[in-house]
């Protein structure tokens, strides 16, 4: 990767960072390399840890070439590879939040997030806080003396809100919290959350990074002022991914643009065709016109991803089932990002100021990397199902 990579477009970067073959004798790809014992030539450098590598928790060049391609990606000054998604959202509230602290979180959190927030935040002591997805400036209302971390995700899980991320970012900034982002909707690829003012950019990487459904991993990439705290969180609570795991998701990061393309273009072709379906009260997608936070999603971002939801046009749990249940190619299962199309009920019973209302039940939508043509017939099949239910 030259200097100037940045100027390069996606696809060129993705098949080269992260690594330079001369490094490892001309192979493209870099080794995978399990370690846990790092040996020293001699006990001063073992005393004074005054080379690379020391242990295998803390780094191998396997790690370290994912997390200089997600760097060159996220335009970071550093970034941890955690076995999760989920790990990649906790260790950065750890890293930064103490007994007494305040933190404020986006209402249409994923849930998993939510649910560290409501057990092991406030049994720590930190107060927790949820607030409107749609609060853009007025965040400054709601921030307290002992507020440090503002945690947003945009667009949300499940319903797609967009989020006004350089005014909540700004507002933060001003009352010296940091922000956070859940990223991966979008990537890096369709959106920077640095350039607009995050402070720390979480992905799933299970998800479109991988995009095989078969592997678990996570990374939050910090800037210059908070990558040293994040960094010296992650190495003390030795939450380090497997170099087996690590490997899958950097040669799967090769194809993410060419595969986060097609996600795009089969995705905005299927939402658009529900629009028009019988039986479909609203489809929420950013990329619609018809969303009403298009013209935000519209200035901030530069793509969309695979996954959207849709309301049905009346009916409860028993229309839901049935759509669901009548699916043939849409697998129902949790995780996106993936080959294949999936669907999953959407239940918001646990919001506490985002819960709509909606004209019936939710049903979120994974589109995955089959036909077009094939996909909307099984949806076709779905809503004649709820119709008839």
């Amino acid at each position: 990767m030259t200097k100037d990579g940045n100027q390069m477009g996606i696809n060129t970067r993705l098949a080269h960072s992260g690594n330079n073959p001369h490094d490892y004798f001309g192979f493209v790809n870099p080794p995978v390399v399990h370690a846990s014992t790092v040996l020293y030539p001699n006990a001063a450098m073992m005393a004074a840890r005054s080379q690379k590598y020391t242990y295998g928790t803390r780094g191998t060049p396997t790690t370290d070439a994912l997390a200089s391609a997600i760097d060159g990606l996220e335009g970071s000054a550093g970034t941890i590879v955690v076995p999760s998604g989920l790990a990649a959202v906790t260790v950065p509230l750890l890293a930064f939040l103490s007994a007494g602290d305040h933190v404020l979180i986006v209402d249409s959190v994923y849930h998993p997030t939510r649910n560290f927030a409501d057990t092991v935040l406030k049994r720590l002591g930190v107060e927790v806080e949820y607030y409107d997805p749609h609060v853009g400036a007025g965040i400054t209302a709601l921030i307290k003396p002992n507020t440090r971390v503002v945690f947003t995700e945009s667009p949300a899980s499940n319903t797609f809100d967009v989020q006004d991320i350089p005014a909540i970012a700004s507002a933060a900034h001003a009352a010296g919290a940091i922000v956070m982002m859940d990223n991966t909707w979008a990537t890096p690829l369709y959106f920077r959350p640095l350039d607009h003012g995050v402070d720390i950019s979480i992905h799933a990487a299970t998800k479109y990074p991988a995009g095989h459904s078969d592997v678990l991993l996570g990374t939050a990439s910090a800037n210059k002022a908070c990558w040293k705290q994040l960094c010296e969180t992650f190495y003390t609570m030795g939450c380090c991914a497997g170099p087996d795991d690590v490997y899958q998701v950097l040669r799967g990061l090769r194809t993410m643009g060419v595969r986060l393309d097609h996600h795009q273009r089969s995705a905005l072709a299927i939402a658009g065709w529900l629009e028009g379906q019988p039986g479909v009260a609203r489809v929420l997608h950013p990329a619609l016109a018809s969303h009403p936070d298009h013209d935000l999603w519209k200035r901030d971002f530069c793509g969309s991803s695979g996954i959207f939801s849709i309301v049905l046009k009346g009916g409860g749990q028993k229309q839901q089932h049935a759509f669901l249940d009548a699916l043939r190619i849409f697998g129902l299962g949790y995780s996106w990002g993936g080959y294949e199309s999936l669907a999953v009920p959407v239940l918001l019973g646990d919001r506490v100021v985002a819960k709509g209302p909606y004209d019936g039940p939710l049903i979120r939508l994974q589109i995955g990397l089959e036909d077009v043509d094939d996909l909307k017939a099984d949806l076709a099949r779905g809503l004649a199902a709820a119709a008839a239910a």
